[in-house]
């Protein structure tokens, strides 16, 4: 099956910039405050629940998996690009990453405790959102939790040519977050938390975390 083409530009743009990618983007030791206690939060509410496996969707060189799985989740990483999960697996031998698009993934439906989309979301295009949340729902078990963070916007578009010295072909879509919000909801998720930041050191664009639940059994889910 041919992959779209905005997704094969994703791909083909990341397996070239990959090695830069890893050598210059911070690990999770690195993030503000607030983005690593997003992610302890997530950690602390999936393992309350105990509802399954955390997928690291679009986990890239798989650094927020194994932070995932130093916080006591049971986190694989699924990306689109072989080079990432060349160097995923390279870096992170005793956890498991997959290449494959996180809009179809090679998973049982209602089997995941929670799913991370860590700064992933925004290269798919917002047509194409819909279709993206209503397969993080299915994989979902009832009561599993999902983290989204990501840059927003106001309904913007930005095409780069180079990423760290390497040509790139893909593109990102930054949303507002109410609307990223609605979409969540009527994919048949509840957003539990929004919180949106204003730039902060390095970080030249506003971005947010969203964190929603696939509801229980028997309250309304789908």
């Amino acid at each position: 099956m041919t992959s779209p083409a905005y997704l094969a530009a994703v791909r083909d743009s990341y397996d070239t910039l990959a090695a830069d990618y890893f050598a210059q983007v911070p690990p999770p030791s690195g993030m503000d405050p607030l983005n690593r206690g997003m992610l302890a939060v997530f950690a602390d509410l999936v393992r309350a629940a105990g509802s399954g496996p955390v997928a690291d969707l679009g986990c890239g060189p798989g650094r927020t998996t194994a932070h995932l799985a130093a916080l006591g989740l049971r986190a694989f990483g699924v990306d689109v690009s072989p080079k990432m999960i060349a160097l995923a697996r390279g870096n992170h031998p005793a956890l498991r990453f997959t290449e494959g698009p996180m809009a179809a993934l090679d998973t049982a439906s209602g089997t995941l405790g929670g799913i991370l989309a860590w700064y992933s979301v925004h290269h798919t295009p917002p047509d194409r959102l819909p279709a993206l949340f209503a397969e993080f729902h299915r994989v979902l078990a009832p009561g599993g939790l999902l983290l989204i963070g990501d840059w927003t916007g106001s309904d913007e578009e930005l095409s780069p040519d180079l990423v760290f010295g390497h040509p790139v072909s893909y593109r990102s879509y930054f949303l507002p977050l109410p609307r990223l919000a609605d979409l969540l909801t009527r994919a048949g998720l509840d957003v539990t938390a929004q919180l949106e930041q204003e730039p902060v050191g390095r970080q030249k664009r506003t971005h947010a975390c969203l964190l929603a639940r696939k509801p229980p059994q028997g309250h309304g889910g789908t």
